[in-house]
């Protein structure tokens, strides 16, 4: 057993658009008790220290911030190395920097130097759980796989399906797509913390014979992901209207093949209409929302209170490399700031939420990760105000637990972030 002193934060359901107090529990002098990678208790210290059994190790981060590891809900880790990429929209930025990169993933050694690189780089920024892309190639997989089961991450990832519309080296077929899937749902789904994601890029990419194939391991292994783009550019969807004809939507191409459920998390979901909303709700669909990547490729801004008035799951997504940042921090400043584009607030709590808890139901993960309920998965991440001097000055000069955090969220970065815990284990 082990405790954790420090102001303490966590979620215990939407805060909403007027950042609801009693949906967050807030404990300035706080203790965390963790055992064998579970939470134990959460609430002030003064209370539990006393109840604490003789020789209980305490670590002391007063004067920092605990709070519930942070959830990735949509990042593509072979897009590492394009970050920044100048001056394109998204299927000329496909074509011009993803698949190139993506190519070099032919090479399993390259494969799992990148992966070792990017999972490290998300615990650094207080990341403990992502659901990921791969790219077409199996070995893809199998190395982000091996690179979190080696720090005991929670990850959920897949390896790409892809037959058309793209490089000729970068294109599986339907029954390679169905056999490769199948065997790494086989080898890798619920192994420690591990799980699958079925994982067609967008439907502009697979054929109708790929989309069903899709829909087949879906039916076959129901308690597994399924991983996709939806509605994310203009021009897009324009082409999807005219490839699935006899679609109402989009989301219906992906529903008339078994691919809209619980489990399915579609990143961006920019241009969509009531009915799609409802649809996705009523059918367990999942929304990840990606600011810095629908910002950087002018893609468009998510309807965060029309998603979530039509009780679909949201959480942030970094959509790395076309988002900006590994950071959730810096994504939940871009987030703020696309709601405030259309008149609406993002208070520092729901921005939170949108990182931690939000992210969590939105994979299915709610009772497992996402908030210190007594039981969870013990992933957590010290926040350090005075990590850079601009938040250190800022947030001395801050009178609330919400203006700092959002004062935090607006200018910090992987510098404030002290340490990063998975499963009770500092990483």
């Amino acid at each position: 057993m082990e405790a954790l002193r420090a102001s303490i934060l966590h979620c215990l359901s939407d805060p909403g658009e007027d950042s609801d107090p009693s949906a967050r529990e807030y404990f300035d002098d706080g203790l965390l008790i963790v055992d064998r990678g579970l939470v134990v208790d959460v609430g002030d210290a003064g209370t539990l220290l006393a109840k604490l059994p003789a020789g209980t190790s305490v670590t002391d981060y007063s004067g920092k911030l605990i709070v519930p590891g942070m959830i990735d809900c949509h990042v593509h880790y072979p897009q590492l190395d394009i970050i920044g990429s100048f001056g394109a929209q998204l299927l000329d930025w496909l074509n011009r920097y993803a698949y190139p990169a993506e190519a070099q993933f032919a090479d399993p050694g390259h494969a799992r130097e990148v992966a070792g690189e990017f999972v490290d780089q998300l615990l650094q920024n207080g990341t403990t759980t992502a659901l990921v892309f791969g790219t077409v190639h199996a070995h893809s997989a199998d190395a982000i796989f091996e690179a979190a089961e080696a720090r005991g991450m929670r990850l959920i990832a897949g390896k790409v399906l892809m037959d058309g519309n793209c490089p000729e080296e970068l294109r599986d077929d339907p029954e390679t797509g169905y056999a490769e899937s199948r065997a790494l749902i086989e080898k890798w789904h619920g192994k420690g913390r591990l799980g699958y994601a079925i994982t067609p890029r967008f439907a502009l990419t697979s054929s109708e014979e790929q989309l069903a194939a899709a829909g087949r391991l879906a039916a076959e292994f129901p308690e597994v992901w399924i991983h996709t783009h939806l509605a994310e550019n203009a021009e897009e969807v324009e082409r999807i209207a005219q490839r699935f004809p006899e679609s109402r939507s989009y989301l219906d191409v992906y529903d008339r093949f078994g691919l809209l459920r619980e489990r399915s998390v579609f990143a961006h979901c920019l241009h969509m209409d009531e009915t799609d909303r409802a649809t996705m709700s009523e059918k367990g669909g999942a929304a990840a929302f990606c600011p810095t990547s629908n910002l950087f490729l002018g893609s468009g801004l998510f309807r965060l209170p029309a998603m979530r008035a039509a009780g679909v799951r949201c959480g942030l997504g970094t959509d790395v490399g076309g988002g900006t940042s590994l950071s959730l921090l810096r994504t939940a400043s871009a987030a703020y700031e696309v709601l405030h584009l259309q008149e609406h607030a993002l208070p520092a709590m729901r921005a939170l939420f949108l990182a931690t808890l939000g992210a969590a139901e939105a994979l299915y993960l709610e009772d497992r990760v996402g908030n210190f309920t007594k039981g969870r998965e013990a992933d957590f991440a010290v926040l350090d105000f005075d990590g850079s001097r601009t938040t250190a000055r800022r947030t001395a000069a801050a009178g609330t637990i919400e203006e700092k955090l959002f004062a935090l969220m607006t200018l910090g970065d992987d510098r404030n972030v002290a340490a990063t815990y998975v499963a009770g284990r500092l990483v």
